[in-house]
């Protein structure tokens, strides 16, 4: 690469003391992603403030050999937005790039820029009695551009998809500076590739969102929030079609955790209290929403669809929240699971998925085929069983060395976790994205028709390597010399 000092002059010339930045108190905080688990080094930290400035910054690092890693909030979960230890690269930031363009509230569309976080998202849509319907954990720091890159999932995917369901139209920068807009969005349209379908979930390998357009829904009338106890995960499969049956398109949410999870939760939260008084094996979390002149009847509804449950044997107790306080109490529960194993000790986490229909076999087999394998750990699934993806944590045995634990056995685990998946025609990333996590494991298990496809579509718009480098795609295997 050429001098980095002529590089970072021309980026700083271009973008000024606002847009770029090599200041080490400045750039070293968005080095390491949000886990810890990896950490870079950067030239410098670039942060446009509209898309003909990261068209003029992307057109400057093919100019220079300079690789660009694009950051959104830093809070993926695979390493994509972290650069490597070269120095080489810059980090391309979206956060300034913070505008909602327009809302369009009789076509129920949204159109914003990258850096928008979700939670203003979602705010401005309320605003309008509307509602974006993709929701997470993170939503506080998590991004539009981040999330469309990723391909998000959330606790909505069981009614809305994924956000590939969510995208309208996109606006992006690509590797050679120019601008694909397509942010107009078009019910019918044959011209050819749905070339905007391509840019969500490449994890900014293959272009730069900038921009998008994304479908909006009426605002919900009502929700009702129920907690079950259950006596395995099979039986929440049972419940999940019981449900489904009853409650139709009203079911917008159905999250299943062991009991070890809401355990580690109670624990780990000083004011949290079970929803039910009785110990279970595993735990269900359901959500039932109506649109506005709905609402009356639909607690009706889960309480006949719960005591139909009980009757049946599909569930030992339940309990519905009686308010909205006790509501995002029961949700709380859920999303604290996570940190609250973190806080245990060193974990291997898989973001996994296999059909739906075999979800609860996997999650029974896997764990029992794990712990035998790999004694002293514990292996504990939790998530949105309803659409087959599954967070599967395998936690170290009790006084392993956090860092150590991971890098060795950790590592073994993981391979071997991915091996069941694929057993079970599943995917070994279901909603957080490859990075340069799970790259190499994509390139031993993924299907290599497949595989060699995404090479030459990389090479074909990014053909320089300089969109973030070293993420998602794997490389090709040496062939067989002569």
């Amino acid at each position: 690469m050429p001098n980095d000092n002529s590089f970072a002059q021309a980026a700083a010339d271009l973008l000024g003391p606002r847009g770029f930045t090599h200041d080490p108190e400045l750039v070293d905080p968005w080095l390491t992603d949000w886990r810890g688990r990896y950490t870079g080094k950067a030239v410098g930290l670039a942060s446009p403030a509209d898309v003909s400035e990261v068209a003029a910054l992307v057109k400057l690092c093919a100019a220079h050999g300079v690789p660009i890693v694009p950051q959104g909030g830093n809070s993926g979960m695979s390493g994509g937005a972290t650069p490597d230890n070269s120095g080489e690269a810059v980090i391309l930031s979206l956060r300034r790039m913070d505008a909602i363009r327009t809302i369009d509230v009789d076509a129920r569309e949204i159109t914003c820029e990258a850096g928008v976080i979700l939670q203003t998202l979602h705010e401005a849509a309320e605003g309008e009695r509307l509602r974006f319907p993709l929701t997470l954990g993170g939503k506080g720091s998590a991004t539009i551009g981040g999330l469309i890159s990723t391909n998000a999932g959330g606790t909505q995917v069981l009614r809305h998809g994924t956000m590939r369901a969510q995208v309208l139209g996109i606006e992006a920068v690509l590797a050679d500076g120019s601008v694909f807009d397509s942010l107009t969005p078009l019910k019918k349209d044959n011209r050819g590739f749905d070339l905007k379908q391509m840019l969500i979930g490449s994890e900014g390998t293959l272009g730069i969102v900038t921009a998008a357009t994304l479908r909006l829904l009426p605002e919900i009338g009502g929700r009702v929030v129920a907690w079950a106890g259950l006596p395995s995960i099979s039986a929440a499969r049972e419940l999940l079609l019981h449900c489904e049956k009853q409650a139709g398109d009203k079911l917008e949410g159905f999250e299943v955790l062991p009991k070890h999870c809401l355990q580690s939760v109670l624990a780990h939260l000083p004011d949290a209290r079970s929803p039910l008084t009785s110990e279970h094996a595993w735990h269900a979390l359901i959500e039932l929403v109506a649109e506005r002149g709905e609402e009356d009847r639909l607690r009706d509804m889960a309480e006949t669809m719960l005591a139909d449950a009980i009757e049946a044997g599909l569930l030992e107790d339940a309990a519905i929240a009686a308010n909205e306080s006790q509501a995002d109490d029961f949700w709380l529960m859920r999303d604290s699971i996570a940190p609250a194993e973190r806080a245990i000790g060193p974990a291997m986490q898989h973001d996994i998925s296999v059909p739906v229909a075999r979800m609860a076999r996997f999650v029974e087999e896997a764990s029992l085929e794990i712990e035998a394998r790999f004694p002293g750990t514990t292996a504990v699934g939790f998530g949105h069983l309803g659409d087959g993806n599954i967070h599967f944590h395998v936690l170290a045995p009790e006084g392993a060395t956090r860092g150590e634990w991971e890098a060795q056995a950790g590592k073994r685990i993981s391979a071997f976790v991915h091996d069941l998946v694929t057993r079970y025609d599943g995917s070994i990333s279901a909603e957080h994205g490859i990075g340069q996590m799970k790259r190499d494991e994509l390139g031993r298990l993924g299907d290599p028709v497949a595989l060699d496809l995404m090479r030459k579509v990389k090479q074909a718009l990014d053909p320089q390597g300089l969109l973030n480098p070293g993420k998602l795609v794997p490389l090709a295997k040496a062939g067989p010399t002569a």
